[in-house]
C-alpha cells in the first residue's frame, strides 16, 4: 500500500471551505497529551507548523489498548486517518485514527515536559527539548519570520547582502570584550624576550579574535555597493547576567553611502515599523499565544509602534527632560554621562508615550567612527529608544574625513595598525556615509514580550555557560 503524502498541521487547521474533509489525511508529530477512557483516547497533535494542536480520535477497540499506551506525551507518531468536523469545543476539524505508527516513545516518567507550567529557569536547563513547549515553539517560528523580513525588506529596497568575518584582527567598538581565537597552547605558548606570548607563531600569525561587529566591513562594501547590510553572530567577552546581555548574539548592520544622520534615523523608523507590521500580519496566531500567557499589552504595543512617528530630540534636549522630571535615578543624570536603561524607559513610557531617538551624544561617550559635530563636543550618533526595551538600535553618520578620524584614533590609543585598510578608505574616494547596529535578540524581546533575553535565542551563550 503506498504511504499517504504528509499535510502539515498548518494546512489542515485553515478556514473550513478549504479543507479535505472527508478525505484520508497522514499527518506526523509529537504528542502534547493523550487523555480519554476505555473506549476512546483524544491525542493532541503539534507538528511545529503552527501553535495550534490538531487533535487525532482514536478508538481503542480498534487499535487495543496496549498498543496505544507507547502514546504518550513527547512521543514521536504518524496517523493515517479522515478529517471530519469536529463535534467538541476548541477546534474546527479532528482526524479519525486509522493507523497510528510510533517513531518515537518518551518514558512519562522521565520525560520533563509534561502538562504542567515550567518556569522559564527550568526550561534553560533542558534548552534541548523546550522547542516543544507552546512558549518556545511561538518564539522560534517569530525569530524566523523576523529573519525572514529583515532579509526581505533590504532586498526589496535595493540593498546588498554582505558577509562580514566572524574571525578578526580589529575591535570595531574598541571596548576590548572580545573571545581570543587561538591555536597556541595555552599550557606552553612561545613566548617574546619580554614574556609576552608571540602571536606571530599563532595560526593567523597575529593575535585575533570572534567578531563583536561586522560594521566596519559593512563600510567597504558600502564604499563600493552604496547600499548593504550584514547579518550575523556576534560575541562580547562580557562577565554580565543580566536580562538583557548575551555573549553570542546576532547583529543587524546596514552601512549607506551618501546617507546623512537624517537619512538613517529615517531608516531606522521605516526598517522598525516593516518589521512589526510583518509580524502583525504573519503571526497573529503565536502573538495572539504569548499576548494571552506572558503579556497581556504585547500586541496593542506593536500596533502603537506603527502607528506612532518617532520623536525625535538631541541628547542635552533629553538630559534637560530628566533632571526636569523630579524622578528618583538609581543612576545619576548629567551632561556626559551615558544615558541607562531607566532615562531611556521614561523618555518613552512617561514623557513621549512613543518612540524616541536620540541625536548628538557627547564625543567622550561615542565610538571613534562617528561624525565629529563643528561643536567639538558631540558626534552625530543616534539611539532609537522603544518601551520596555531601551536601546534597540544604535547608529550613527561615520566620520569620512582622514585627519579627524585618524586624530579620533590617535586621541583612543586604538593600535592603528589594526585599522590600517579602515583609514585607507577615507584616502581613496571618501563620501558621506551612515549606518546603524539592531541587536536582533533585543527585537525578538520586543516583538514576543518576553522578559529575558535568553529566551528568545535557541541556545543562550553567557558567562559559566555554554551548554547544548
Amino acid at each position: 500500500m503506498k504511504e499517504l503524502k504528509r499535510t502539515i498541521i498548518k494546512d489542515l487547521l485553515r478556514p473550513a471551505g478549504e479543507l479535505p474533509i472527508g478525505q484520508l489525511v497522514n499527518v506526523k508529530g509529537w504528542v502534547r497529551t493523550k487523555r480519554g477512557n476505555k473506549k476512546v483516547a483524544f491525542i493532541a497533535l503539534n507538528d511545529g507548523s503552527i501553535i495550534h494542536n490538531i487533535q487525532i480520535v482514536a478508538d481503542v477497540e480498534d487499535f487495543g489498548e496496549e498498543a496505544l499506551k507507547p502514546v504518550t506525551t513527547g512521543s514521536c507518531i504518524s496517523v493515517d486517518g479522515i478529517l471530519v468536523e469536529s463535534l467538541g469545543h476548541g477546534q474546527k476539524v479532528e482526524i479519525q485514527a486509522r493507523n497510528i505508527l510510533i517513531y518515537g516513545s518518551a518514558d512519562p516518567e522521565t520525560f520533563p515536559l509534561q502538562k504542567k507550567s515550567h518556569s522559564m529557569e527550568f526550561l534553560r536547563e533542558i534548552a534541548h527539548l523546550r522547542p516543544r513547549t507552546n512558549t518556545f515553539g511561538a518564539v522560534l517560528r517569530l525569530r524566523h519570520a523576523m529573519a525572514f523580513a529583515i532579509h526581505k525588506y533590504f532586498n526589496d529596497n535595493g540593498f546588498y547582502y554582505i558577509h562580514s568575518p566572524i574571525i578578526t584582527g580589529s575591535d570595531a567598538e574598541g571596548a576590548g570584550d572580545m573571545f581570543r581565537v587561538s591555536i597556541l597552547d595555552p599550557k606552553n605558548p612561545p613566548l617574546r624576550e619580554d614574556g609576552s606570548v608571540d602571536f606571530s607563531k599563532d595560526f593567523f600569525g597575529k593575535q585575533t579574535n570572534l567578531t563583536v561587529s561586522g560594521q566596519l566591513e559593512a563600510e567597504l562594501g558600502a564604499m563600493a555597493l552604496s547600499k548593504v547590510y550584514t547579518f550575523g553572530p556576534t560575541f562580547r567577552a562580557e562577565n554580565s547576567n543580566t536580562p538583557r546581555h548575551l555573549a553570542e548574539f546576532w547583529m543587524i548592520e546596514p552601512e549607506i553611502a551618501f546617507y546623512d544622520i537624517h537619512d538613517d534615523m529615517d531608516l531606522a523608523e521605516d526598517f522598525l515599523k516593516y518589521l512589526i507590521r510583518y509580524a502583525l500580519d504573519n503571526c497573529i496566531d503565536d502573538l495572539e499565544f504569548l499576548n494571552n500567557m506572558y503579556d497581556k499589552e504585547l500586541i496593542e504595543r506593536l500596533k502603537s509602534i506603527i502607528e506612532h512617528e518617532f520623536e525625535r530630540l538631541t541628547y542635552t534636549e533629553a538630559v534637560e527632560i530628566l533632571i526636569q522630571s523630579g524622578q528618583k535615578w538609581e543612576f545619576p543624570v548629567s551632561w556626559g554621562s551615558d544615558l541607562q536603561a531607566e532615562h531611556e524607559r521614561y523618555l518613552v513610557e512617561k514623557h513621549f508615550k512613543k518612540p524616541v531617538i536620540l541625536t548628538d551624544y557627547p564625543t567622550e561617550i561615542k565610538a571613534f567612527y562617528m561624525k565629529q559635530n563643528p561643536d567639538g563636543k558631540t558626534v552625530r550618533a543616534m539611539d532609537v529608544l522603544f518601551p520596555r526595551i531601551g536601546e534597540i538600535i544604535g547608529g550613527s553618520q561615520r566620520e569620512e574625513d582622514f585627519d579627524k578620524l585618524n586624530r579620533r584614533i590617535k586621541e583612543l590609543q586604538i593600535p592603528e595598525e589594526e585599522l590600517w585598510w579602515y583609514l585607507e578608505t577615507r584616502k581613496y574616494g571618501t563620501a558621506p556615509h551612515s549606518g546603524f547596529g539592531l541587536g536582533f535578540e533585543r527585537l525578538m524581546l520586543f516583538v514576543t514580550g518576553m522578559a529575558n533575553i535568553r529566551d528568545v535565542i535557541p541556545f543562550p551563550r553567557t558567562p559559566q555557560n555554554a551548554e547544548f
